[in-house]
């Protein structure tokens, strides 16, 4: 055999100390890779340099954005593995202009979303918050008296977006006896025939629901989707929840529309800015429950996500195309077929 594949994985996967933040096996799963070695970055940067990416095949990247800038000059990558479903935060036109492929794995992200999604809905519903915080204050009539929760039969979940982790909401959501509506341009009726939610327009979500569940891709489309106007359609007795992309709803907008009772209360797992600024006048309202882009980082998130990812290196080292390609163009490319062909080349 000629040389391994050579891995890195990005800084923010791993502790201070350097041991990796994953429960399970975590990286330690390509060692049982007999043809891969992996490294970890020395050093955490919020956009991968580009000598960073020096003398390495393929990345495995959570958080850090990678840029024209850091792909200008990355001669030997193949290919970024993500570890999500989003990829805002990768340049992807400049990943196929530089000969480099991009994978997600959805498949890791799909229950643990819509889990954390039903865990939002619940507590809002509940009102799970405020009656810790006043049981915790010795306040027990308070919270036996002044925080009625809401029940959910009856009531109306809707989505904006009802795509991987939207269709999975709707299948976890079917005991609680609510009627479900959905909005989303690129599915069909037929495509979440196996559910049992109405597609409509978005108007309707907003006017109807009485939980409206964000669950869309950011794109310039998509940004500030959600905005004053939208959230003014809303009932009063409404909640919203965004586990998407921070900016797909108008955070300005949003802390209004909660101050002055336009909606009910809110549950936000991510933020226009992040990391969020301690003074985010989010964390100030008694009506909302924050979490720090991390509804999805359960277990079987992190065992899921290195399965699949070990899966696509696999994949890629035997000369197969892996499903979750984000830019299929790529692939027969000169620039991507030539450095695909010197790499296997080396490693027979």
């Amino acid at each position: 055999m000629g040389r391994k594949a050579r891995v890195a994985v990005t800084r923010d996967l791993f502790d201070a100390e350097g041991k990796s933040v994953s429960p399970g096996p975590g990286p330690s799963i390509l060692d049982k890779m007999t043809d891969v070695g992996w490294d970890k970055f020395q050093e955490y940067l919020t956009e991968v340099s580009t000598e960073q990416t020096h003398g390495f095949d393929m990345v495995i990247s959570f958080a850090p954005y990678w840029t024209r800038q850091t792909l200008s000059a990355s001669p030997l990558l193949l290919s970024i593995h993500r570890g999500g479903v989003g990829y805002d935060m990768v340049d992807v036109p400049a990943c196929t202009d530089a000969g480099v492929a991009l994978f997600i794995i959805p498949a890791a992200v799909r229950r643990p979303v819509a889990t954390g999604i039903m865990a939002m809905m619940l507590a809002l519903a509940t009102r799970l918050r405020l009656k810790d915080i006043v049981t915790r204050a010795g306040k027990w009539d308070d919270g036996r008296k002044k925080y009625p929760g809401i029940g959910l039969m009856g009531k109306t979940l809707g989505s904006i977006g009802v795509g991987n982790i939207g269709h999975d909401l709707f299948r976890l959501a079917k005991p609680f006896g609510m009627k479900h509506i959905a909005y989303d341009p690129y599915i069909t009726q037929d495509a979440i025939k196996d559910t049992d939610v109405q597609l409509v327009d978005m108007d309707t979500v907003l006017s109807q629901s009485d939980f409206v569940n964000v669950s869309c891709p950011l794109s310039e489309k998509t940004r500030h989707l959600v905005g004053g106007k939208e959230l003014k359609k809303m009932k009063p007795t409404a909640y919203i929840i965004n586990t998407s992309r921070g900016p797909v709803i108008d955070e300005a907008a949003l802390v209004k529309a909660l101050k002055e009772d336009w909606i009910a209360g809110a549950g936000i797992d991510v933020f226009e800015q992040e990391p969020a600024s301690a003074d985010n006048p989010l964390f100030k309202l008694e009506n909302v429950i924050v979490t720090p882009h991390s509804i999805a980082m359960t277990d079987e998130f992190y065992i899921t996500m290195w399965e699949l990812i070990a899966e696509q290196i696999r994949q890629m080292i035997d000369g197969k195309k892996p499903a979750t390609l984000v830019n299929p163009e790529v692939w027969d490319k000169p620039e991507f077929q030539n450095k695909l062909k010197k790499f296997h080349q080396e490693m027979k």
